[in-house]
């Protein structure tokens, strides 16, 4: 047994930070010593209950809006203008000379926003292993019902189990236009791939079927009447193009249903 065990190992081993050795000793000084024990378990009780009242909270969606609003540093007013000018005219002549290169038309920026807010609702949650998700795809008909009518459109939970991927779930988010679903999939290597469905930016007319690629996490992503779908996954862009495929297909023959 060891010979003594300070205050900080105590924490570490309710914190189950403590290599597999030290948790040994740790444990059996525990049991020749109560007094520690009983500070222990009352430590351990009170993460507990902490855990019950705030990971709900601790598990709410950052609104995306604050989330790109630390990504670009404020301007001030006079000069905001001139930066956006400037902007459309970089913008422009860049998308001229893609498109002189390539045949294909630059982005907009409301949709390439689209598929910014997708990639970062991707990074933020499909990590996650305890909630990543808010509805379990075992009340995937429920889920769809109420994503839809907070979104304002029917909505549907594309089927990708032919491309090995099952519905794990889906949850509600903010976005600049209002709110936003994000249903997530999973395959048996654990994988995941989300699609992100939320209104269209107003005067936003770009409805082709387009990739960008946002900090690693590829993008495809496509404007159907009022509403801007993306499919976000770190899957290699091959594989995420054909979920995004079938996706397209499926969601765009629901939405020409009477």
């Amino acid at each position: 047994m060891t010979d003594t065990v300070h205050e900080h190992e105590l924490h570490a081993y309710v914190d189950g930070t403590l290599p597999a050795a030290r948790r040994l000793e740790v444990e059996a000084w525990l049991a020749a010593h109560p007094e520690d024990a009983a500070r222990v378990q009352d430590w351990i009780g009170q993460n507990q209950s902490l855990h019950a009242a705030f990971d709900s909270v601790l598990n709410e969606p950052l609104p995306l809006n604050l989330v790109r609003a630390t990504r670009r540093p404020a301007l001030p007013a006079p000069f905001r203008a001139m930066a956006a000018t400037l902007a459309m005219l970089v913008t422009g002549l860049v998308g001229y000379a893609i498109g002189l290169g390539s045949g294909e038309q630059a982005p907009t920026a409301p949709t390439a926003y689209l598929a910014r807010d997708a990639a970062i609702a991707h990074a933020v949650f499909s990590p996650e292993a305890r909630h990543p998700v808010e509805i379990d795809a075992a009340h995937a008909e429920h889920l769809v019902a109420w994503l839809s009518k907070r979104v304002g459109t029917q909505l549907q939970a594309p089927d990708f189990s032919a491309q090995g991927f099952e519905l794990l779930g889906g949850r509600l988010l903010t976005g600049e236009t209002g709110p936003v679903a994000q249903f997530m999939y999973q395959d048996k290597i654990e994988r995941r791939v989300t699609l992100y469905v939320r209104r269209a930016v107003a005067g936003n007319t770009a409805t082709s079927f387009r990739h960008a690629t946002e900090s690693g996490v590829d993008v495809f992503y496509w404007i159907d009447g009022d509403f801007g779908y993306a499919l976000s996954g770190q899957i290699g862009r091959q594989a995420i193009q054909q979920l995004a495929d079938a996706a397209y297909r499926q969601l765009v023959t629901a939405s020409a249903k009477p």
